[in-house]
């Protein structure tokens, strides 16, 4: 919030540099405001004057002072004297903001004004955003991998919201192909097995209970009457019924639902993916060789080519991959963000390639791979599950952590990090385990504004003059941060990186934790000393910061609750 209004008067500046001849545009939007990494250097920093400097010694060829543009700067922004305490300049050109007090405190009555919207843009941005997430096809539950997937992205789908875009969840799926023919010959040969029956199990099929619990649905519901079926499909209709099912239930429990299902086997029926052959073909970007389909990626800065269709007919995954895309941008999406494991990162750039090759803006998709879960007890790897399938599922995790744990550690790393998610951790009660740590902080603030009450100390109307008192350090620094937080949930956002959010609450709660052991916030018997005008003001800080807690928590779809 505050970082962005610094920006704003800093835009200002620089067009005015420009009105009195002191610079070209050649620098518009090329600078930052950033928090400075090293104390005593302000609240916020510039690299302007340098980029300036940079960008007008390319443009004339003469040496140029960034120092002397800094104190360009510098003259031209010192007018706002509500917003700086002091500018000054260090180094090379770096220039430094250090903030009037008030303008911190400002912020509480902002964030007690606006409440449940703090950090949420007021207004849509009118962008529409379509979201591919967990998009597992319906041959088993879905594993602790996917696990991470759909929390990402779900949580990525609710940044960009709080950001101002029109989002839509999408959930790609295949029911039809090899992987379900032998999901259907696997529920045969279970069904005949409970039946007392010959059977033949498929070699690769799949060897989870869950397929022996869909045989027996089938016996419950239809008896014997399949048992001279040779057909798999009545089999494969079943386990996939059965099957959505689970991941749906799943999915609820995580409260994640999808706007649009989207079947793969479309594509085909359609004849999109034919259409797109057709189309590469006509470009002269697809040849047959050795009796398969090439597309001719070398032509898009790739090392060699790559098949789309097998010597068999069978296309690869790449093909209709690049159709499904085509179909995207058909239906009108700004920004197309894809949440994949990182499995598919040696198909990714073939599909983007497909799409720039039939004429398409492949910028507009971002693809956002997640490293895999290890799942760790007792120091040691949990490999797979008891019951439902060769790997832990997501069910059988939320039983043993609950969904605000699962949520919590699932986003504590970067998606492109490694994840070992410590279930002992996970389900501790203690400052050790974040999620703990975080939820304890907002339901610590919650019973802070009960006990006041309690003892007829109330916060009263929302004077803003007192909040001039907040001036030790520690107040200071949960109201930086607190200022901090609509700003980065629209950087986040941006980014798609919901763990920032997460960073960001860890921060908060450690702040708070650190601020109430060493200050008191209510005035009672025990500090007879303490003013009830600074206790009001702590107590709106308190207000304030549990907003900001609860806003956070909600953003990442957990619960803040009052009590612990």
């Amino acid at each position: 919030m505050i970082k962005s209004r610094i920006k704003k008067y800093l835009d200002v500046c620089f067009l005015e540099g420009i009105e009195k001849g002191f610079w070209s545009d050649a620098a518009k939007e090329s600078y930052a405001v950033e928090d400075p990494k090293f104390e005593g250097q302000g609240d916020f920093s510039t690299n302007a004057a340098m980029v300036i400097a940079g960008k007008e010694k390319k443009l004339t060829g003469k040496k140029v002072n960034p120092r002397q543009i800094a104190q360009q700067l510098v003259e031209l922004l010192s007018r706002e004297n509500e917003l700086f305490e002091k500018i000054d300049i260090a180094g090379p050109g770096f220039i430094n903001f250090f903030i009037n007090d008030a303008v911190w405190q400002s912020v509480i009555p902002v964030v007690c004004d606006v409440n449940e919207n703090y950090g949420r843009a007021a207004d849509s941005n009118g962008k529409r955003v379509l979201v591919e997430f967990v998009s597992a096809n319906p041959t088993g539950p879905l594993s602790v991998g996917h696990g991470r997937q759909a929390v990402l992205g779900d949580c990525i789908a609710r940044l960009l919201e709080a950001g101002g875009y029109e989002v839509e969840r999408e959930y790609y799926y295949n029911d039809a192909g090899r992987q379900m023919r032998v999901l259907g010959e696997s529920t045969r040969a279970r069904y005949l097995e409970l039946l007392g029956l010959p059977h033949a199990f498929p070699e690769d099929g799949y060897q989870g209970e869950y397929i022996r619990d869909i045989a027996q649905g089938l016996i419950d519901s239809a008896g014997d009457s399949l048992k001279d079926e040779e057909d798999f499909i009545p089999f494969k209709e079943a386990a996939e019924k059965a099957i959505f099912e689970d991941i749906d239930q799943t999915l609820k429990r995580f409260d994640i639902t999808f706007d649009n299902y989207y079947n793969e086997h479309s594509l085909y029926e359609n004849g999109l993916v034919d259409d797109v052959v057709a189309n590469l073909r006509e470009k002269g970007l697809v040849y047959d060789q050795e009796g398969a389909v090439w597309f001719k990626t070398t032509e898009f800065g790739h090392d060699k080519d790559r098949v789309i269709i097998k010597s068999t007919g069978e296309p690869t995954y790449r093909l209709p991959d690049i159709a499904y895309h085509r179909e995207k941008f058909r239906r009108g999406y700004d920004w197309m963000v894809n949440v994949f494991g990182a499995d598919h990162i040696a198909t990714v750039p073939d599909v983007l390639a497909g799409v720039r090759a039939l004429g398409y803006d492949d910028s507009k998709i971002t693809v956002v791979l997640h490293q895999f879960v290890t799942l760790m007890r007792d120091g040691q790897q949990v490999k797979m599950s008891t019951r439902k399938a060769n790997f832990v599922t997501v069910d059988e995790l939320l039983d043993e952590v609950g969904v605000d744990a699962a949520r919590f550690f699932f986003l504590m790393r970067k998606a492109d990090s490694q994840l070992e998610f410590d279930l002992n951790l996970a389900t501790e009660e203690s400052k050790e385990n974040p999620v703990y740590y975080v939820q304890y902080g907002h339901a610590r603030l919650a019973s802070i504004g009960r006990n006041a009450t309690e003892k007829g100390v109330a916060k009263g109307e929302l004077d803003p003059s007192l909040l001039s008192l907040l001036v030790e350090p520690e107040e200071k620094a949960i109201l930086k941060a607190m200022a901090a937080y609509p700003d980065l949930v629209l950087d986040a956002a941006e980014a798609l990186a919901p763990h920032k959010i997460v960073y960001h609450l860890r921060e908060l709660a450690g702040l708070f934790h650190s601020y109430y052991n060493v200050h008191r916030v209510i005035k009672d018997e025990k500090v007879p000393d303490m003013d009830m005008e600074l206790s009001r003001a702590r107590l709106w800080l308190c207000e304030g910061l549990r907003i900001v807690l609860h806003n956070g928590l909600t953003l990442l779809g957990m619960s803040a609750p009052e009590e612990m």
